[in-house]
């Protein structure tokens, strides 16, 4: 029997169509909606595809075709030219086509569209006679000239723009639309010369070849540097490749009762439910978009053609009721008669997507289920960033002076400064701040915690300074190569401009765009009504905010909890929606005002008498700290981290700094400069530092559980609903975790006697090193939570530096020939390495203890993907920076659609 050969080419037009909407993988999205349309009924020019599968082919065999996708080509030409009753390029009676890339997933930056395919010398004259338009058909030789060459045969577009210039200029002519027959003539011979100038050849006049010239520049383009950063920037993965459309031509630039345009059934911006769109008279489908000429709004269409415009209002209703979503629409009007070229589901702004989605709902089209599901996650922070001012950029038409990494979202301007501590007196001053750093560093944290805004001119996005501004919801642009700090001068230079210190500067987190310029900025409206200086009746953005956020708590089932070091940080995530605190970080709370002396003075005390008495200063400081997130967090569970970091960090690293501290503390500067040197570390990561400092320092950590405890009763004398969770860092084997287990129940009960009241309290663990997580069973005996912190985790467990990661592992990433790991591990949990260790201590700390309480409080808690590993392994909850609480809502949510649905 002979073997079936493989389909490579779906034919769709009226009765014939072999398609449908579920074939997007195959046929991409362009092709299985150009299919569906037509089996619904709607005026769409017949054609077909080829399908992905061709193209996966083509890009693994270096060009070459699959086994009878030639021949397949050719018999679909012919059924389409049966059926329109014309023939490709023919001297009688000539079809011409139209050839569209399309992928399963929207994906700008693939090759652009060839209109006119099948023109020569020999059709032109026959779509003269034919249509009786001279000028028409030498403007769509002219075009297809035009394209043809540059986006097939890779002639610069602006060589065939500089021709079509100057014959414009030489006739006095503005538009393309003024260029008669004559002008058309000359702009195609010279465009004929600059195409032979850089291919070599003539301009080919065989319409077959033009077809499978055609064919092989869309599976190109699959693979070219546009598409491939395009993928990577949308985490596009897993697609086989594109189809290529092909598709009998109409035409929009036949006089003006044609025309072109490009459509959305709701506003793209704000998704309000409005027709929305622009089109162009006697143009073809490139030139609304190429800015050629001014468009028209789609709403005036009604005056140009009432019946059209009335056709395409149905059609619009019609695509929304059988695709349940707003959709992004493509149409040709030729003499009078509407053809719709695409329809697909529109990209838009997340604001468009919040409203969208929720007046679906509304309306009934979809249910809530679907509207949580849909809304991109990873975009959600975006609704409560502030944003510069657009219009101001527009119309002072501001110049981006570099861009960097959009390492935390939202828009700043202020004066720049270029030290913490200049940043902090600067804003004490009432000035707004803009820090400028080479890179941060744990005791910048003062001066970011001020600033409107942080730039660093290295770093990448998990760096130090990312991680923390993002944690604050303060925007950020990491790694701006192009500035160059001068600190002693405190000044900056970027492209040939210098600032000075307190000059202005504006930064978009949203895109790493910087302005060496003052633009207004603009809160969002969702902040300004939680902080109460809006009412809720005059934001229609918050009241959608609300409504979707109720759709989002009716469907999770996994907690939220946020990482908050101070009260106002704790306001704000539980305005946002925080189940509680999943990580506190004591050693935060030691670097401002004048903490940062007792704790130096902690450091460098030389007998434990010296060390209680600099604690005893810092004990009133703590118990403040907790009693006030105590009271903002009344009845939610806040966990508490031990002192981690290395001592070290605490100590000035500048030499003017070591001489205010020893003027202060009264000592040399010798001595400071000692303690230093005794205290370095070679890898301070892997040194004296988490449960190791109070293993052999375990003052420090009665200090902080007495006063944990104290302003827990404190609170509780006062109403208050009170959850203290002690969680003791970087323990690595069982033995240290009940060292300091039994030292802290030794401080709380003391404590408890003193009180004479008791408050209910857990002693749990981190998991951050890997030998916690393959014995978690010895660990979970004693221990009533574990807080997997990934971060550690994964710099212990894959053998990287966080810090110093960046110089190879983008290569590791997304390198072609590399993607040695599918994500970045420290932005998205690496699930066959890390997350089984995570999957493993889960279950081996269940398996001692049936209800431990399990979490994560990585900065991977925000990752939408982390999150939907965390819901497949079963943990309680996960834990993030205060402005990223919603999203990992939201992405809780999903991930609990989704394992229903498994």
């Amino acid at each position: 029997m002979k073997k079936e050969s493989k389909k490579y080419v779906y034919f769709f037009g009226k009765g014939m169509t072999e398609g449908s909407a579920d074939m997007k993988a195959l046929l991409g999205g362009k092709g299985a909606n150009l299919a569906d349309m037509t089996s619904i009924g709607l005026p769409v020019p017949p054609g077909f595809t080829i399908t992905t599968e061709a193209c996966a082919y083509f890009d693994q065999h270096k060009g070459g075709y699959p086994e009878g996708l030639r021949d397949e080509v050719i018999a679909n030409l012919h059924k389409l030219e049966k059926l329109m009753g014309a023939k490709l390029g023919d001297k009688e009676n000539p079809l011409l086509v139209s050839v569209r890339s399309g992928a399963a997933q929207s994906m700008p930056g693939m090759m652009d569209t060839v209109l006119n395919l099948g023109l020569n010398p020999d059709s032109l004259q026959a779509l003269i006679k034919k249509t009786g338009n001279e000028r028409f058909a030498w403007d769509s030789y002219r075009r297809f000239i035009q394209m043809f060459g540059d986006v097939v045969m890779g002639v610069p577009h602006a060589e065939f723009e500089r021709v079509l210039q100057s014959v414009k200029d030489e006739n006095g002519k503005k538009f393309d639309t003024e260029l008669d027959v004559e002008n058309l003539k000359e702009v195609i011979k010279r465009y004929k010369i600059v195409y032979k100038k850089f291919t070599g050849e003539e301009f080919p006049v065989d319409p077959e070849y033009q077809l499978f010239k055609t064919i092989d520049a869309v599976f190109n383009s699959w693979n070219n540097e546009r598409a491939i950063k395009y993928r990577l920037m949308n985490d596009i993965r897993g697609l086989l490749g594109t189809a290529v459309n092909v598709q009998c031509m109409v035409f929009g630039n036949m006089g003006e009762t044609s025309g072109t345009g490009v459509a959305f059934t709701r506003d793209p911006s704000s998704g309000e439910n409005k027709f929305f769109g622009e089109y162009l008279m006697n143009a073809q489908g490139e030139d609304v978009v190429a800015g050629i000429r001014t468009p028209q709004t789609i709403d005036t269409l009604k005056n140009v053609n009432p019946e059209v415009y009335a056709q395409l209002c149905e059609i619009r209703e019609t695509l929304e009721k059988h695709y349940h979503d707003m959709q992004d629409l493509e149409f040709t009007i030729q003499e009078g008669k509407l053809y719709m070229l695409q329809t697909r589901n529109g990209k838009r702004t997340i604001f468009s997507w919040l409203r969208s989605q929720v007046e679906m709902v509304e309306e009934g089209l979809i249910s809530k289920e679907t509207a949580v599901e849909r809304v991109p996650a990873q975009e959600f922070n975006k609704l409560f960033a502030p944003i510069l001012d657009n219009k101001i950029i527009r119309d002072l038409n501001c110049k981006v002076a570099t861009t960097g990494l959009n390492a935390s979202p939202g828009g700043a301007c202020g004066q720049i400064y270029f030290t913490a501590k200049a940043a902090e007196e600067a804003a004490a001053e009432g000035k707004d701040v803009i820090l400028v750093r080479e890179e941060t560093s744990p005791e910048d944290i003062g001066g970011m915690a001020v600033s409107r805004g942080v730039v660093t001119c290295r770093g990448g996005m998990t760096s130090h300074a990312a991680v923390v501004a993002r944690g604050m919801g303060c925007p950020c642009v990491s790694g701006c190569g192009e500035i160059h700090v001068d600190e002693i001068k405190k000044t900056l230079t970027v492209n040939g401009v210098m600032l000075s210190e307190g000059d202005y500067m504006a930064i978009d987190g949203f895109t790493g765009a910087v302005y060496t310029q003052k633009i207004p900025v603009k809160p969002s409206e969702i902040m300004q009504v939680l902080d109460g200086t809006m009412r809720e009746s005059e934001s229609l953005l918050f009241q959608n905010y609300k409504k979707f956020m109720s759709y989002v708590n009716e469907i999770k089932t996994m907690g939220v909890r946020t990482n908050a070091d101070t009260p106002k940080d704790a306001h704000h995530a539980v305005l946002l929606g925080a189940e509680g605190i999943g990580l506190c970080r004591t050693e935060h709370m030691f670097f401002g005002g004048n903490r940062i002396l007792s704790m130096r003075k902690m450091i460098l005390a030389d007998n434990i008498g010296a060390r209680e008495q600099a604690l005893s200063e810092l004990l009133p400081m703590q118990r403040g700290d907790f009693y006030n997130i105590f009271k903002e967090l009344n009845g939610l569970p806040v966990t508490i981290r031990l002192l981690d970091p290395p001592l070290h960090e605490f100590l000035p690293n500048d030499s003017t700094t070591r001489h205010e501290t020893a003027l202060q503390l009264g000592i040399s500067v010798e001595e400071i400069a000692q303690k230093i040197s005794k205290l370095h570390e070679f890898n301070p990561m892997l040194g004296f530092r988490g449960c190791r400092l109070a293993v052999i320092y375990p003052e420090i950590l009665a200090m902080q559980v007495r006063a944990i405890i104290e302003a827990a009763i404190q609170a509780k004398r006062e109403g208050y609903d009170v959850k203290p969770e002690i969680m003791i860092p970087l323990v690595g084997i069982y033995k240290e975790f009940n060292f300091c287990r039994d030292k802290a129940i030794e401080v709380i009960n003391k404590v408890f006697d003193e009180q004479g009241l008791k408050v209910a309290y857990k002693i749990g663990t981190m998991i951050e090193v890997p030998r916690a997580a393959i014995t978690a069973d010895e660990i979970a005996k004693t221990a009533e939570f574990f807080s997997f912190g990934t971060n550690d985790l994964t710099q212990m467990t894959c053998g990287f530096s966080r810090d110093d990661a960046a110089s190879f592992l983008g290569h590791y990433v997304n390198d072609p020939d590399k993607q040695f790991y599918e994500y970045d591990p420290f932005a998205t949990i690496d699930f066959d390495g890390v997350g089984k260790l995570v999957k493993m201590a889960a279950g081996l700390g269940r398996s001692v203890r049936p209800d431990i309480k399990l979490g994560i409080c990585g900065e991977h808690g925000g990752d939408p993907k982390t999150i939907a590993f965390c819901q497949e392994v079963g943990l309680n909850y996960v834990s993030c920076s205060p402005f990223r609480v919603p999203i990992a809502r939201l992405a809780a949510a999903q991930a609990a659609i989704s394992k229903k649905k498994a």
